[in-house]
């Protein structure tokens, strides 16, 4: 792994917020993800599944692990099952974790091969109740493709046909959108990486540069501070481009009297950021795109004050959109005429901003987390408003990334990035 040893007390503590909400005699299963094949014997690189990572720390292919805190026997409250290492695998494949390395890593006093799983689970499931199995649950999930925890499952109802199944997803969506102080110092830490990405194409940009010449110094900032990578698939889209909300062809040339939307973030022990920020190409905002961009950048401010303990999302997002109303009216966008027209299912503002603003953010750029509950302290998520102008080839999104605090405004990870116009066109002409 790239990343610096994080301290098992964060995975301790993620299993005790876990077992918290298991049922009297509820056995856990988590599997780690595949390593997914492309052609021939080429893969995917491997990226752990978030909630085993969540609960063990283990950043490794073919695990399991176990939860069992009602057990009689005090050894098997906490089981992870490992792929066997060897002096062979480690010249072919690098060293895996070892017995003791995966208890320094998540904690755990007992630790398996996996050739012993099913003798073990065989044991342990003669004395619970119920078994609590894993699938992925967000809202926006693609789950044409099974991976190794649907196997499982699968397998598993044709085993056992007759223990109680139930769902571990909504007890991970809750625990995982309040983040640990160690969680938190990782999200800096990715916020902190992309900021050194920011400032060093800030001073590369100019006219007739491509936009791939950016993703691509924005890579090498990124491995060169210990990350994997980008978080998610950047988005650099010069002019017109930034009205396409996913764009991610990232192969234009950057034209002067243009303006380059960027969204990207570093990743860092698999945590995630995601920044948004717009530049313009020559240096220079015309009056207009300042305008424009400054409306974004109050109806941001103004939306992070909202994130407070207590407020539904749904409701934010109504407020938000109000926000938006407001400057649009005086960008003369859309009348208040328009606002009165407009149907309650696609308000006015929808023409300009048509996507929300805000989600939870963590160890997946779209986090998981309950958006039927209000808002609680230490969550985190994105603030990114934009608004989008195709006939004026402009688009400009402001976001950053910010936790919720016990009292007063969100603690803003992306505080000392660059935003202000004038800060931004000193930078690209210093």
């Amino acid at each position: 792994m790239k990343y610096d040893k994080i301290e098992s007390s964060l995975y301790i503590q993620n299993r005790k917020n876990f077992t918290s909400h298991l049922k009297k005699g509820g056995l856990a299963i988590f599997n780690s993800n595949d390593i997914f094949s492309t052609s021939a014997d080429s893969t995917l690189p491997f990226v752990q599944h978030r909630d085993i990572l969540h609960l063990s720390g283990v950043d490794q292919e073919e695990s399991l692990l176990v939860i069992f805190p009602d057990c009689h026997e005090q050894k098997h409250k906490e089981i992870l099952f490992l792929k066997e290492t060897s002096d062979l695998i480690a010249i072919w494949e690098g060293e895996k974790l070892t017995k003791e390395k995966a208890f320094e890593t998540s904690g755990i006093k007992t630790v398996y091969w996996l050739d012993q799983f099913e003798t073990v689970l065989n044991t342990l499931l003669a004395e619970c109740a119920c078994v609590y199995l894993n699938s992925n649950e967000h809202t926006r999930a693609n789950t044409e493709a099974e991976n190794r925890e649907d196997r499982f499952i699968k397998d598993f109802k044709i085993k056992y046909p007759n223990h109680q199944i139930e769902r571990s997803a909504p007890i991970m969506h809750q625990i995982r959108s309040i983040k640990d102080p160690i969680e938190i110092a990782l999200m800096k830490k990715a916020c902190d990486i992309t900021e050194k990405g920011l400032r060093r194409i800030l001073s590369f940009t100019k006219p007739g540069v491509m936009e791939y010449n950016l993703e691509a110094e924005l890579m090498h900032e990124f491995l060169n501070n210990r990350s994997r990578g980008f978080a998610y698939t950047p988005i650099i889209a010069s002019g017109k481009s930034a009205c396409v909300l996913h764009y991610i062809e990232n192969n234009k040339q950057c034209k002067d009297g243009d303006v380059i939307l960027m969204d990207f973030g570093a990743e860092y022990a698999n945590y995630a950021s995601d920044l948004t920020r717009c530049i313009p190409v020559n240096g220079k905002f015309t009056t207009r795109q300042k305008e424009v961009y400054n409306a974004v950048l109050h109806v941001k401010n103004e939306a992070t004050k909202l994130l407070i303990p207590g407020t539904m999302l749904k409701d934010y997002h109504i407020q938000v959109g109000a926000l938006m109303e407001e400057q649009l009216v005086n960008l003369g966008l859309i009348s208040l005429q328009d606002i009165k027209n407009a149907d309650d299912s696609w308000p006015a503002y929808k023409k300009y901003f048509m996507h929300g603003t805000s989600h939870f953010i963590g160890l997946d750029t779209h986090d998981v987390g309950l958006w039927n509950l209000p808002i609680k302290a230490n969550m985190a998520f994105t603030v990114e408003p934009g608004i989008y102008i195709p006939e004026e080839n402009l688009g400009i999104r402001l976001e950053d990334d910010v936790v919720v605090q016990k009292s007063g405004n969100p603690l803003n990870l992306m505080a000392t990035i660059p935003i202000e116009t004038q800060e931004i066109e000193e930078l690209m002409n210093s």
